[in-house]
């Protein structure tokens, strides 16, 4: 047995290394494969937590693997084309066009066993780095960590997003081979960006080409299931030394099911009507000229009164069915602005709202550590210190583990909603949900786009919801309807 394993071992090193080019290739496909192997055995253990890891075990690695494959074959090719140039051989047999192999010798068979076995370990190993490199490509991680500074801001949102437990894919790829191929082969070129350091700052938005929402945000929400009115409580803090909390207090008008029971998404994804819309800046935030097109054949188009857009250049603009995407454009990125950010945190009471001012000198200290150069983490807590001190100093002694505690929060908000290496900084990216603090429903609905019968599209607050309420500090109606709010203020 042992003289047997002797010989196939000699026999395998005579294959490989006839030649610099099949010994390099057998070098090369036995260290990848080893070290594949260990990266696979170091992650089912646990033993590492960098995404470069997976880049190299995943990706660069079966890489190196194939390549040196493919270089055996390749040597052993180039050593017959040199031996029958040379006409080094005496026999006629190595001046024919193929080898003879001939199985009645022992060697011949024993390096065809070995052929065939590598083969086998080789499949295997293809097939699991294959499997495994896609399935690493659909990873978060893999989105999210690989191009840390490139994709910092987004990763970051979608940590603190109602969708953090939704992978990357299931949003920007959706089911289907075809997407995913598509998406890969775009990605290439934001590779060479990366590596090249070309790649935008901030990362622009919309983006393009994204697939429709029905292949992807409604594999999990049903628009026909979207029916009946719910009531929303929006909490706002007031700029008050109390930060006294504020109620509005909305009935959505929802909407939604395939009969039409009026609402917002009733109109706005009926079955039976398609609305197409220009936009006249990148990010679609100004649109001149709408079309709805109704089943019975009935086409009206709104065109706004203000003249962003000649007549030429509408004819020339690319039209855009309207999407899910076009209302909720900040699903899962989303970026808060400082009032939003400081009443959020109030609300949820990882801020002491018995802290004076506290809303009002968070929101100041963070529009101004967004300008700050330097250690923006440093300024905040220098000027929240200097404000209690300076305004509240026996609060200032008393309370200090809660004045610390309010500057470490202020401080995550900016780790959470400002980059200055990606030129994120407040309101960067608008979010179309509502029209408070960016001009989301505004956009088309505000009165100034009209038909040439001279209907317009109307602004009224009662198409979308109804005001049971607005910033009260206990509104009567949740009492009456005994109503306990929640973190996210939905019923």
């Amino acid at each position: 047995m042992t003289k047997r394993l002797h010989l196939w071992f000699w026999d395998l090193m005579r294959l490989v290394g006839r030649n610099w080019i099949t010994a390099l290739g057998g070098t090369l496909t036995t260290i990848s494969a080893l070290l594949i192997i260990a990266f696979m055995i170091l992650g089912l253990l646990g033993l590492y937590d960098t995404p470069y890891i997976g880049i190299m075990a995943f990706l660069a690695l079966p890489g190196v693997f194939i390549f040196g494959l493919l270089l055996i074959p390749l040597g052993l090719y180039w050593e017959r084309k040199q031996a029958l140039r040379r006409n080094a051989s005496a026999n006629p047999m190595s001046r024919k066009p193929y080898p003879h192999i001939d199985f009645n010798r022992a060697s011949v068979r024993r390096t065809a066993g070995i052929v065939s076995v590598l083969t086998l370990i080789n499949l295997l190993i293809i097939s699991l780095t294959t499997y495994k490199g896609v399935t690493y490509m659909d990873s978060v991680e893999f989105c999210g960590t690989v191009c840390h500074a490139v994709m910092e801001p987004e990763y970051t949102a979608y940590l603190n997003s109602p969708h953090s437990r939704v992978k990357c894919v299931e949003c920007h790829i959706g089911p289907g081979a075809p997407w995913f191929v598509r998406s890969k082969l775009s990605g290439v070129g934001q590779v060479f960006a990366t590596a090249f350091n070309t790649y935008s700052r901030p990362i622009p938005t919309p983006v393009e080409n994204l697939r429709p929402s029905r292949d992807t945000c409604e594999q999990c929400h049903w628009p026909e299931k979207f029916t009946g009115d719910r009531v929303k409580i929006i909490t706002r803090f007031a700029e008050d030394e109390a930060n006294t909390p504020l109620k509005t207090v909305l009935l959505m008008h929802i909407g939604g099911g395939a009969a039409g029971h009026g609402g917002i998404h009733s109109w706005h994804i009926a079955p039976n009507r398609q609305t197409i819309y220009i936009a006249a800046d990148k990010q679609r935030q100004i649109i001149p000229w709408i079309q709805v097109r109704e089943a019975d054949g009935r086409v009206t188009e709104f065109i706004t009164q203000d003249a962003h857009m000649v007549p030429e250049q509408l004819a020339r603009a690319e039209r855009r069915v309207m999407d899910c995407i076009d209302c909720h454009n900040r699903p899962t990125h989303i970026f808060k602005l400082p009032d939003q950010a400081m009443d959020e945190a109030l609300a949820t009471g990882r801020l002491d709202r018995t802290l004076p001012y506290i809303k009002k000198l968070g929101v100041e200290v963070l529009r101004a550590a967004a300008d700050t150069p330097g250690n923006a983490a440093e300024e905040i807590a220098r000027r929240v210190r200097a404000f209690y001190e300076e305004k509240y100093p026996d609060l200032f002694r008393s309370r200090r583990e809660a004045i610390e505690t309010a500057i470490r929060e202020l401080q995550a908000i900016l780790r959470r909603n400002v980059f200055p290496s990606m030129r994120v900084t407040w309101g960067t990216y608008p979010d179309n949900i509502g029209h408070t603090r960016f001009p989301g429903c505004f956009r088309c609905h505000d009165e100034q786009h009209v038909s040439k019968d001279g209907r317009t599209i109307s602004q009224s607050c009662d198409l979308c919801h109804t005001l049971l309420a607005v910033e009260e500090p206990n509104p009567p109606i949740l009492q009456q309807l005994n109503i306990r709010e929640n973190v996210n203020g939905t019923r």
